[in-house]
């Protein structure tokens, strides 16, 4: 039995559909337990079992109701999908694992540093050798004669691109760094901009690359993709994994511009996208599975080049019950 739980389930249906997928596909009995605090998180009702939990806010009762969740269940494998719980579970990784038999797909706290704070994680990259867009000084900044925009300004541990705007002028500039809590600012990057999904095994070990072009995004998460085997971006992000160092899947968002290959960020975590790179062949849920079966895995780029991937939403029913209800005037849900 592998029984595998999902955190903060919300809208991830395909994830977990994925996970479900793969189960079967390779004939291993398990169940997959969704977790939200939400009982209206929509992916809560296509999991094996529902689960609600405290807020990650709440910090030690959050951890307390995984690891007891952990135990009732039987779970093997935890994985995380949202920015905001990855220090937490990062930092009381050790705790769960000890007081249950489930590994947690996060990264040491080292990566998730790196990762949270912009500010690291443009040190990071300039320090290995990466592109990325300038940001400014707050001595820059206060010195508008000598501004450039348009500019980009976001929160310095942001997500879903939530706050993130371009700046045309001294106005918004001054508009936008009242209205951000901890906001950086950087030159506007003009270019293609990509998604990469990375896998690496529990000790780093890289397994999978897929770059996909955005075409269109909604609310920070992409709508509209293209898989595409870049093999310099390909290039880029196998040394940017190796010098980082982390496990699972990791979602990369960078740009092809004028200057090379620039990073916009580095989320240690499943993307909304991820289903896009799993269904063209470079399946993470799989990968999982087989390395809790016990087998080794090695690199491969057995993916599917070219493919569109079009997402859209879904509506599902609730009975009085607070039940799914499957069918409704003939159409399944």
């Amino acid at each position: 039995m592998i029984n595998v739980l999902i955190l903060s389930a919300g809208r991830r249906v395909e994830l977990i559909n994925c996970f479900k997928n793969a189960r079967d596909r390779l004939g291993i009995k398990g169940n997959i337990v969704a977790a939200d605090c939400s009982e209206l998180a929509p992916a809560l009702y296509f999991a094996d079992i529902k689960e609600i939990v405290p807020r990650i806010s709440e910090g030690e009762k959050y951890i307390d109701s995984i690891i007891d969740i952990c135990k009732r269940s039987d779970i093997s494998l935890i994985v995380p999908t949202i920015d905001t719980e990855l220090r937490l579970l990062s930092e009381n990784k050790d705790r769960i694992e000890n007081e249950t038999d489930a590994k947690v797909l996060v990264s040491d706290e080292r990566v998730i540093n790196i990762c949270r704070d912009k500010k690291n994680t443009q040190k990071f990259l300039e320090e290995h050798g990466f592109k990325v867009p300038h940001m400014l000084t707050d001595e820059e900044l206060d010195d508008s004669a000598d501004l450039k925009f348009p500019l980009f300004i976001k929160p310095l541990d942001g997500s879903s691109s939530i706050n993130a705007f371009k700046v045309n002028d001294q106005e918004e500039l001054a508009t936008y760094r009242k209205l951000i809590d901890k906001p950086i600012v950087q030159e506007f990057m003009e270019g293609t901009e990509y998604t990469i999904d990375a896998f690496l095994d529990f000790d780093g070990k890289l397994i999978t690359l897929v770059p996909r072009i955005r075409i269109a995004t909604r609310s920070g998460e992409i709508a509209k993709g293209v898989i595409t085997r870049d093999q310099d971006i390909m290039k880029d992000v196998t040394r940017l994994m190796q010098e980082l160092k982390p496990i699972g899947h990791i979602t990369v968002q960078c740009m092809k511009t004028k200057r090379g290959i620039e990073y916009i960020e580095i989320n240690p975590r499943f993307g909304g996208g991820a289903p896009m790179s799993i269904m063209a062949g470079a399946d993470s849920c799989e990968n999982l599975y087989r390395l809790l079966s016990g087998e080794k895995l090695t690199y491969n780029e057995n993916f599917r080049d070219h493919l569109t991937f079009l997402r859209f939403d879904q509506s599902i029913m609730l009975n009085e019950k607070m039940e799914r209800e499957y069918e409704y005037e003939g159409s399944y849900f």
